[in-house]
């Protein structure tokens, strides 16, 4: 994968095209993962944007998003490849009708593979190697993370049937972890890693202002500042960057103009995202600005 971004801040200008607004940390993370070609797991902790960096990593390269979201339960037939059941019941059907014999082996064949995203991954004989996004890692249960292994290690899917498929160009891949349980060591191990820590107050800023570009000034410094103030209180879930993105958004379409007390407090649905939150956040924001 060497040669995509000539330096880091080829990388940062590039993303910025696209609306992310890079720090030099994550940048430098993304830079050498292509650069050594090895998976990058991104951890931190919700709405920092580490989902987002993948996809503006994809639009970057020119490259397709294949996304492989994890939740409890994810098996290696969603993940890496299954079979077509229907079809190879029918091809059954057919063949009895026939009078012929099927044999087992002729009901796995590359006629009845369906791929998932990480044997589409390996497959693909696209322009440019793909970008795989798997997203939130750690809402799977340990024993898929042993399924990841080949893959991350040598760019590779076995099918026991078929044999071992090995990607032509190696696709570009992105994990990520809200760290909700801690990972194998194995699989970090194979990775590079990067944390993605809350953005500092001028960098908020300048994200909210990007996406935001319809809010004035001094709603998204007092917006970001008092999200900043509020991340120490004890709630159940800390307000990200995508949070504050929101929570400026419907400040604007409420026709907020700054953080007037009984303007904003009906916004708060868009910041927190409990009851006990929401008491919290209003108490906070009734003491007056930040």
């Amino acid at each position: 994968m060497t040669g995509e971004f000539t330096d880091v801040a080829e990388l940062i200008r590039r993303f910025d095209a696209y609306d992310y607004l890079l720090d030099v940390g994550t940048a430098t993370a993304l830079y050498l993962a292509l650069e050594l070609g090895r998976p990058l797991l991104l951890e931190g902790e919700p709405g920092v944007g580490k989902t987002t960096a993948a996809k503006a990593l994809a639009l970057s390269l020119d490259a397709p998003l294949i996304r492989l979201q994890c939740y409890e339960g994810l098996s290696a037939n969603e993940a890496l490849y299954d079979w077509n059941y229907q079809r190879q019941l029918l091809a059954i059907k057919l063949s009895e009708a026939r009078g012929d014999a099927l044999d087992e082996a002729d009901l796995f064949t590359e006629e009845f593979l369906q791929e998932r995203p990480i044997l589409r991954c390996v497959r693909h004989r696209g322009p440019a190697a793909p970008v795989l996004l798997v997203d939130e890692i750690d809402r799977a249960d340990d024993e898929f993370e042993a399924l990841l292994l080949e893959f991350l290690g040598e760019s590779a899917v076995t099918v026991p049937e078929l044999g071992t498929f090995t990607a032509m160009r190696p696709p570009v891949v992105v994990l990520t972890s809200n760290r909700s349980r801690d990972l194998h060591d194995a699989l970090r191990r194979r990775c590079l890693y990067h944390w993605i820590d809350y953005p500092e107050p001028e960098r908020a800023v300048a994200i909210v202002r990007r996406m935001v570009p319809s809010a004035n000034l001094a709603l998204i410094e007092h917006a970001t500042a008092f999200v900043g103030q509020i991340r120490g209180a004890d709630l159940d879930k800390a307000p990200g960057v995508a949070e504050t993105i929101d929570w400026v958004s419907a400040l604007v379409t409420l026709g907020v103009a700054d953080l007037v007390r009984d303007d904003v407090v009906v916004s708060l649905g868009a910041l927190a995202k409990t009851p006990d939150d929401r008491a919290i956040l209003r108490g906070e924001l009734m003491k007056g600005p930040p």
